[in-house]
């Protein structure tokens, strides 16, 4: 019966070694993977938003470039890198596409029937370690 005895003390060591190295999330019921909201002031989103308009401009037939005037909602997602699921206005600007402005300097358009916002969802897929993103969703109304 030693034998048993040993082989069950053995077996709790075992279990106190594991348990101990186990440290839980604090309070946290996110499952590793889930989307979890983000603050729309974050850098991280506001560069994700970014990337989502450029896609838009690439594919969009407008004269003119549009640019993210307002970020409604953010979740990022933890998948390989960083998903980000985004819920953006977009606004048309006042400089032209063939023109290549830096987003940063061109202004809202101001007369009223040059204006026009739309309401986007973008997936922004950034995988900061191979510097790759990938916009997969870019949908806009």
């Amino acid at each position: 019966s030693s034998h048993r005895f040993r082989h069950l003390m053995c077996f709790a060591l075992m279990f106190c070694v594991v348990s101990a190295t186990y440290v839980p999330p604090p309070r946290s019921t996110m499952k590793p993977g889930s989307p979890v909201p983000m603050n729309t002031d974050n850098p991280g989103v506001r560069k994700a938003a970014r990337f989502g308009v450029y896609r838009y401009n690439n594919s969009s037939n407008d004269l003119f470039l549009f640019k993210e005037s307002q970020i409604n909602k953010a979740m990022v997602q933890i998948v390989r890198g960083l998903k980000y699921m985004l819920h953006v206005e977009i606004g048309r600007t006042v400089c032209e596409k063939r023109e290549h402005s830096s987003l940063d300097s061109c202004h809202f358009q101001r007369k009223k029937n040059m204006q026009q916002m739309l309401r986007c969802y973008f997936e922004v897929w950034i995988t900061p370690w191979l510097q790759k993103v990938y916009v997969p969703v870019a949908r806009c109304h």
